[in-house]
């Protein structure tokens, strides 16, 4: 049950009860929000894969770190760009629809979103 309280976070759901939102969770929606802008190749993972697996970590979340404390998101996103897009302009791009799409489907708070690019995709140029 602890385990529990520290993997998932609760709001005040009013009357009804209480709704608890995983990590996991906000990590998808950042995920699938950022690889949603135009020139977004994917995330990546700093973790082995193995450890990933053996910690019940879902591929789409690799490379995205949240930390939810007391209904305040702060969400990490490590990305690879495709060739020949502006990396400031996409970056500040990826900020805006993680920062909306988190709020908008949990209800939380997001103070930051952090873009690191830590490689560039070049599958497409000749």
């Amino acid at each position: 049950m602890a385990r529990e309280a520290d993997m998932l976070n609760n709001i005040n759901a009013g009357s009804y009860g209480e709704v608890r939102i995983a990590d996991d969770v906000v990590s998808n929606i950042a995920a699938i929000a950022a690889a949603e802008i135009d020139g977004v190749a994917g995330t990546v993972s700093t973790i082995p894969k193995e450890l990933m697996k053996k910690m019940g970590i879902r591929y789409r979340s690799r490379g995205v770190r949240v930390v939810i404390d007391d209904g305040a998101v702060t969400v990490d996103l490590a990305l690879i760009m495709k060739y020949g897009y502006n990396i400031p302009i996409t970056s500040k791009q990826v900020q805006e629809r993680v920062k909306t799409s988190v709020e908008n489907m949990t209800g939380l708070t997001v103070l930051n979103v952090g873009v690191r690019i830590v490689g560039i995709d070049m599958t497409n140029e000749e």
